[in-house]
């Protein structure tokens, strides 16, 4: 005698419908800014300098050589990122100094952590 398996019937669902995501799209369109400002490793350079230096500022003058790239395409890579919110600038005199935002990068550790 051969018994065959019940079978259950069929259902129009094929899994169970994903949870909520933990990120709203105003929150991801914030955070992918972050991640496109550091997506450049010109700029992931600049963030290891200036998180190095001894001054906790560096002067834009003291970024151009070790990066050996021009004054204004430094000054447009540390314009994204201070628009990313990673770095502050303060003007002195002639001169803009940058420095790290304070928790910045605790903050893009967090965005990964919460995804």
């Amino acid at each position: 005698m051969n018994l065959l398996p019940i079978l259950e019937p069929a259902t129009d669902e094929c899994c169970a419908p994903a949870s909520a995501p933990a990120l709203g799209p105003e929150e991801a369109k914030q955070q992918a800014v972050v991640f496109k400002a550091l997506a450049d490793p010109n700029r992931l350079r600049l963030l290891s300098i200036i998180k190095a230096s001894s001054s906790g500022a560096t002067c834009v003058c003291d970024l151009t050589d070790p990066l050996d790239l021009s004054q204004p395409t430094v000054s447009h890579h540390l314009k994204v990122l201070v628009e990313a919110g990673l770095l502050h600038r303060e003007k002195r005199g002639t001169w803009a100094y940058f420095s790290l935002a304070p928790g910045a990068l605790d903050d893009v550790a967090g965005i990964l952590a919460k995804l």
